[in-house]
C-alpha cells in the first residue's frame, strides 16, 4: 500500500540540505507530490510531500532521513497523510486565487495582522507570503522609503466589493496601500503602461502653472480642482480655463517645462519598464509641449495631449484639434493596445482625476495614483502613500529583479 509522508525540515540554512533529503527519497523511488522552501534570516524551512511506493516502507525512509538530518544539524518532523486528506488537498486545485499586495513606507506587524484578518474574514486562505522589497540595513530602518509584502490567497470572496471596501477603510486608517488582484496569467504579462501626466507623472497641474504666469492662478486652480473631483464636465472646465490664458507669452512654456517636478519613483519605474520591454504612453488632458518634454526626459514611447494654439508668440486661449478628455483617453488606450497587438488585460492605466476613470476602467490594471476621493473609490486599485515605482510591486516584481540604476 502506498504511503504519503509530509516531511518538514528546519534549521540553519546551508548548501546541500535539499539535495541530501531528496537523495534519500530517491533511493526508495519516492515521488514528490509537493515541495516548498523558504529561508528567512538564514533559517531554513523545507517541506516535502512524498509518496512512498508499495515496494518500500516509510520506517527505513524515516530512519535514514533522521540520521542524515542529525549529521547536517537540522531538525526534521514527519507526518503521515491519509488518503482522504490528500484527496481533499488535491480537490483545492484550480480554485480561484488572489494576490493581496501590502505597500507602506515601513511594514509593521499590525499592518500584516489587520490585512490578513480582513482576508480571512472574507473567506480567503493565505498560503504563501513573500517580501518583494529589498533587505534594509539595521541603521537605515528609520529612513526606509518603501516596503512591500505580497500574499497569495486561495478562495472566492462572497462579496468582492465588500472586501475591497474593507481594504480601502484599512488603507485610509493605517496610511498604507492595499491592492487585491485575481491571480491570472496576465498579472505578470502586462506590456503597455498609459499615464496621465498632470499630478501623476509630474507633481503639478501645468495649466495652473501657466495661469500663475498669466496672473489668473487662483481662478484657474479652482476650476481645475472642481474638474478633477468630477464636479465639472472636463471639456467645459477646460474651455473656461483656456480662455483665461489668452495673451500669455509663449516664452514662459520653456521655463515652466524646465521646472516641472517629476513624481517620486517615475524615472525608476519607466527606465525599469523600458528595460523589461514594456511600452509607455502619456494620455493627457494637458498639453503636448510638456508631454514631449517629459518624453525626452524619461524615454516615453507615445504622447497624446492637447495642442496649445500660439499665434504671434502669444497663447490664444484655444487648442488645435479636438480636446483630449476622458472618453478620448479610453479610445487612445484601445488604439495603442491594438497597435501593440496586445489585449486590454495587458494594459496598465494610471491617473488621478475623474477624466482618467474611463481608461482606468477598461485597462487590465487600472491604478488611481494619489487620486481624488471619487477616483480612488471608483478605481479597482490605488496607490496613495508611495511613489510611482510601487507599480512594479503590483506586477509582482521584486526589488532585486528591478533595474536598480536609472539613467534618468
Amino acid at each position: 500500500m502506498k504511503e504519503i509522508l509530509l516531511i518538514n525540515v528546519t534549521g540553519e540554512d546551508q548548501p546541500g540540505v535539499t539535495s541530501a533529503i531528496t537523495s534519500i527519497l530517491a533511493q526508495y523511488e519516492a515521488n514528490i507530490l509537493d515541495i516548498g522552501q523558504a529561508v528567512i534570516h538564514d533559517y531554513l524551512s523545507l517541506g516535502i510531500l512524498a509518496e512512498i511506493p508499495p515496494a518500500s516502507e516509510s520506517s527505513p525512509v524515516v530512519k535514514d532521513i533522521l540520521y542524515r538530518a542529525h549529521e547536517l544539524g537540522v531538525r526534521v518532523r514527519f507526518q503521515p497523510i491519509g488518503a482522504d486528506s490528500y484527496s481533499h488537498w488535491v480537490g483545492q486545485q484550480g480554485k480561484q486565487r488572489h494576490i493581496v499586495t501590502l505597500l507602506a513606507r515601513k511594514v509593521s506587524a499590525r499592518h500584516i495582522s489587520e490585512v490578513t484578518a480582513v482576508a480571512v474574514r472574507h473567506g480567503l486562505n493565505i498560503d504563501n507570503i513573500n517580501r518583494l522589497s529589498g533587505r534594509i540595513e539595521l541603521d537605515s530602518l528609520a529612513d526606509q522609503d518603501k516596503a512591500c509584502v505580497e500574499f497569495s490567497a486561495r478562495g472566492t470572496p462572497a462579496d468582492l466589493a465588500a472586501l475591497r471596501a474593507d481594504f480601502m477603510e484599512l488603507s485610509t486608517r493605517m496610511d498604507i496601500d492595499i491592492a487585491i488582484q485575481e491571480d491570472t496569467v496576465f498579472r505578470r504579462n502586462r506590456r503597455l503602461v498609459c499615464f496621465d501626466m498632470d499630478s501623476t507623472l509630474i507633481e503639478a497641474e501645468v495649466i495652473d502653472e501657466l495661469a500663475k504666469r498669466a496672473g489668473v492662478g487662483a481662478q484657474v486652480a479652482a476650476i481645475t480642482e472642481a474638474a478633477m473631483a468630477g464636479e465639472l464636465d472636463f471639456k467645459q472646465s477646460f474651455a473656461r480655463r483656456m480662455a483665461l490664458l489668452q495673451g500669455l507669452d509663449e516664452a514662459v512654456l520653456a521655463d515652466i517645462a524646465a521646472e516641472l517636478p517629476i513624481t517620486e519613483g517615475a524615472a525608476h519605474l519607466i527606465s525599469t519598464l523600458k528595460k523589461l520591454g514594456y511600452k509607455t504612453a502619456i494620455l493627457s488632458g494637458g498639453f503636448n509641449y510638456f508631454g514631449h518634454y517629459l518624453q525626452r526626459q524619461l524615454g516615453i514611447d507615445y504622447v497624446y495631449a492637447n495642442e496649445l494654439e500660439v499665434k504671434d508668440g502669444k497663447v490664444t486661449g484655444a487648442v488645435v484639434g479636438s480636446v483630449v478628455d476622458g472618453r478620448r483617453k479610453a479610445e487612445l488606450l484601445r488604439e495603442l493596445a491594438q497597435r501593440e497587438n496586445i489585449s486590454l488585460e495587458q494594459v496598465i492605466a494610471v491617473g488621478d482625476g475623474a477624466n482618467d476613470l474611463p481608461m482606468l476602467s477598461i485597462a487590465g490594471l487600472g491604478i488611481a495614483f494619489r487620486a481624488k476621493p471619487l477616483v480612488k473609490a471608483s478605481a479597482k486599485q490605488s496607490i496613495s502613500h508611495l511613489g510611482l515605482d510601487a507599480i512594479l510591486y503590483l506586477i509582482g516584481l521584486r526589488d532585486r529583479e528591478a533595474v536598480a540604476n536609472s539613467p534618468y
